[in-house]
């Protein structure tokens, strides 16, 4: 019984220990992003397509 415990306590830990990691590799990706300049650029264009939706740009 107590084998059983002590395998479903490793298998917990485990399985919470990947949503950390996913978490962190994004977060790394939207520093690299902000580094190199993007969310200017995302903006912009994001603006000229909502621009262009409506008929004005």
């Amino acid at each position: 019984m107590k084998n059983s415990s002590s395998n479903d306590k490793k298998q917990q830990f485990h399985l919470r220990k990947r949503p950390f990691v996913i978490v962190a590799f994004f977060l790394a990706l939207l520093l690299v992003g902000v580094v190199t300049g993007e969310p200017p650029q995302v903006l912009s264009q994001a603006v000229q397509i909502c621009l262009s939706c409506i008929g004005i740009g």
